[in-house]
């Protein structure tokens, strides 16, 4: 069993900045690419950034110079630092991972999602 648990969510004025941290924790024997996605009201979820276990990054063309995605693996934990909010930036955001597990081999784990709102 893998856990994922996202923190650093809220409410942010446009312009403003916001750190996301996500902690996979588990039976967990090395974790390949980790990421981030988001979903906004009455929209798909989409993908932000990832990022493999090497630190090489992708990132979705329309956060491209505002957001960097990073990661401790040490500490199975993986960064988003936001900044140039936006409004259009509003949604939950999810924390993504696929770990190796015994006997299981790879799979793909979801955090619960953490709100990030940005006002006008």
């Amino acid at each position: 069993q893998v856990q994922l648990v996202e923190s650093g969510g809220g409410l942010v004025q446009a312009g403003g900045s916001l750190r996301l941290s996500c902690t996979a924790s588990g039976s967990i024997l090395s974790i390949n690419a980790m990421g981030w996605y988001r979903q906004a009201p009455g929209k798909q979820r989409e993908l932000v950034a990832t990022i493999t276990s090497g630190g090489s990054t992708n990132y979705a063309d329309s956060v491209k110079g505002r957001f960097t995605i990073s990661r401790d693996n040490a500490k199975n934990t993986v960064y988003l630092q936001m900044n140039s909010l936006k409004p259009e930036d509003t949604a939950v955001y999810y924390c993504n991972a696929n770990p190796r597990v015994p006997i299981y081999g790879y799979g793909s784990y979801w955090g619960q999602g953490t709100q990030v709102t940005v006002s006008s």
